[in-house]
């Protein structure tokens, strides 16, 4: 008769009086010796894996979730339980009062009664960290400044024209960045300088934008997979790391999901998902808005004011402004509609569960397009559907959709500290 398996939740919460952003920078710190029932703690597979030593055993656990912007990560028990298949835990700081409090949560599936024996363990073991909150050091975290890069034009064909701007160096892994739909690749310019200095970056014209050309006929999303393959041929990079933006998020996505295996990394700004899990009334409405003023005689240099002002957030920079303003007058009126038909007409409904990279989704926190709560939900379900979940969420305080331009410096510190964890 095989035995009964049950599922145990574990829930401990406890007030500790610090403030939330002190106890996070001990709890968020996957890897610190703070635990007292750890004896030593080492990071493995780039700090993903913590292995930990308590009581003469053993343990690892596996990140799978983070995000500093709300004070959570998430791990799977690797090794060392005992008799356990499977062990979840989440753990939060949420500011409470004078202090904060802190949740921490575990799910254990194993045969009864082990289930039982493990859960009881588990709450020892939270409660213990929780009261040790209190006294905790807080670690002193140096952020590294990457080197300089020169940047060069380059051109690639082989198809139409793509126009890319790129860091130096040649194969390995290649940080390939996607603006949105009324961008260019110069919006990334505060990321390439940054980025070059960990790996080799590159920013893509898409076809039709800059200094790239249209194909023969209407842009599908199988031809951005093509160019992002063509790049990479060119480029001579074994893998890919891809940064979107709203649309690009879009093209990165439906990337991932037909070569999981190319992707060493996947970011994901303001947006994901763009009209794939839309009916057909809403992306007609959505297409029809934006093709309206084009059918009226209107180039995107006569509305670029309109669409700037509903994507910036209220703090956006003059230089910011003028930025966005620039490269959305540049877009061609044939280019946007190519680019409104093919984003308006998804081929299919992204399945997260083929998504086997490490995935960093960001968004601004004035974003009216792709709210932080869309995204964290987004994230959540990415979370819940890949087999070997690794995600990372951030909200960028004050930015509008254009996060990256708006606020260069705080998205630069998450998309390097991911960027730093990627094989190169």
């Amino acid at each position: 008769m095989c035995p009964r398996v049950a599922r145990e939740r574990v829930l401990v919460a406890g007030h500790v009086p610090r403030p939330a952003d002190e106890v996070w920078a001990v709890v968020g710190d996957f890897c610190g010796l703070w635990h007292p029932a750890m004896a030593r703690v080492w990071p493995e597979a780039g700090g993903q894996v913590r292995a930990f030593e308590a009581g003469g055993v053993t343990y690892r656990e596996r990140l799978t979730y983070l995000s500093d912007s709300d004070r959570v990560l998430a791990y799977r028990h690797v090794a060392g339980i005992a008799g356990v298949d499977r062990y979840d835990a989440r753990v939060s700081v949420v500011p409470d009062g004078a202090g904060c409090k802190v949740n921490w949560t575990a799910e254990v599936t194993a045969s009864m009664p082990r289930a039982a024996e493990v859960a009881a363990g588990t709450r020892a073991i939270f409660e213990a960290g929780i009261a040790a909150l209190a006294g905790a050091v807080v670690p002193v975290v140096a952020e590294a400044v990457p080197a300089a890069v020169a940047i060069v034009e380059r051109v690639v064909g082989g198809g139409p024209r793509l126009a890319l701007s790129v860091t130096s160096g040649r194969g390995g892994t290649l940080c390939l960045f996607l603006h949105g739909i009324g961008g260019g690749r110069l919006n990334w310019r505060g990321q390439l300088a940054a980025v070059g200095g960990v790996m080799r970056a590159a920013a893509l014209d898409l076809r039709g934008y800059g200094g790239s050309r249209l194909g023969p006929g209407q842009s599908t999303v199988e031809d951005y997979c093509d160019d992002i393959l063509r790049v990479a041929k060119a480029l001579g990079a074994g893998r890919l790391v891809l940064v979107g933006l709203s649309y690009g998020s879009w093209i990165a996505t439906s990337f991932a999901m037909r070569h999981p295996g190319m992707l060493a990394g996947l970011v994901l700004s303001g947006g994901c998902t763009g009209m794939s899990e839309a009916g057909q009334a809403e992306r007609a409405a959505f297409r029809a808005a934006r093709e309206g003023p084009l059918n009226a005689g209107q180039g995107p240099a006569d509305f670029a004011p309109g669409v700037v002002k509903v994507l910036a957030g209220p703090g956006i920079g003059a230089a910011q402004r003028a930025e966005l303003l620039a490269t959305m007058a540049a877009v061609p009126a044939a280019t946007y509609r190519d680019a409104l038909a093919c984003f308006t007409n998804p081929p299919e409904r992204f399945d997260f569960a083929r998504l086997t990279m490490p995935v960093l989704m960001m968004t601004g926190s004035q974003d009216v397009l792709a709210p932080p709560a869309e995204i964290r939900g987004v994230a959540a379900r990415i979370w819940d559907q890949t087999p070997e979940p690794d995600v990372r969420f951030e909200v960028i305080p004050g930015a509008g959709h254009v996060c990256n331009v708006e606020a260069p410096e705080a998205y630069n510190r998450h998309l390097i500290r991911f960027l730093q964890r990627v094989p190169q």
